[in-house]
């Protein structure tokens, strides 16, 4: 360089605009077609997700100190069976459906001596003359179910007393109501009138004029 100073401002080097070029010059002197036509990732996509428990959206204080009664059993001890009953708290009303007290005597048969437990309501049943002798935890109970329960010699508990009974589930029977017996279940499916179909439709009234023949003239409905 000589015995002249030499700066960086003696170097000349190229400008952005010529790196970009030189750069789009080589992607298209090295560039390939692809061996196949690139599709999504679905692992991908499922593996962004953040999944995980759902939480209840009630605003009863007593429904939410239970969630965190039953998470802290849950992850404290090795039950399965503080679990299911962590994850059933925080589930929709839908999902919690209610059972009578006939379908609890008769899935109770033969259990003496256990506790029947129901994350819902338990309801009274008028077909039911008489209401054997019943121990029963759950959320909530309806005036007369809890007086026939009673009156049979029975007792109904709360999920805070279980808790203290049996920490780990021993001697308890965990119980459902039927989800899929609410009235706006008869109305999910094939639609009314198509073969095969046993889809109740949503009509005003059940008579001659209403939706007679559906689906087989476009007078009634549609046509198939």
């Amino acid at each position: 360089f000589g015995s002249r100073n030499f700066g960086l401002k003696d170097l000349r080097l190229p400008s952005l605009r010529q790196q970009g070029r030189k750069a789009a010059r080589q992607a298209l002197i090295c560039h390939k077609p692809p061996l196949a036509a690139m599709g999504v990732d679905i692992e991908a996509i499922s593996r962004g997700k953040k999944v995980g428990l759902r939480q209840t959206k009630s605003e009863n204080p007593y429904v939410k100190l239970l969630c965190r009664l039953y998470k802290f059993l849950a992850r404290r001890t090795d039950s399965k069976f503080n679990k299911v009953i962590y994850k059933r708290l925080n589930m929709t009303r839908k999902n919690k459906a209610p059972i009578s007290l006939q379908k609890l005597a008769s899935l109770m048969s033969g259990k003496e001596g256990k506790t029947a437990v129901v994350v819902g309501t338990v309801t009274d049943d008028k077909r039911l003359y008489e209401v054997p002798k019943m121990t029963v935890c759950a959320l909530r109970f309806t005036e007369t179910a809890r007086a026939s329960i009673v009156k049979a010699g029975g007792s109904c508990m709360t999920f805070d007393k279980l808790a203290l009974q049996s920490p780990l589930g021993k001697g308890t029977v965990l119980l459902r109501g039927a989800t899929k017996a609410r009235e706006t279940e008869r109305h999910f499916g094939k639609a009314p009138g198509v073969p095969h179909s046993t889809t109740a439709p949503h009509v005003r009234s059940k008579g001659r004029k209403f939706e007679k023949a559906r689906g087989r003239r476009r007078s009634r409905g549609y046509k198939v």
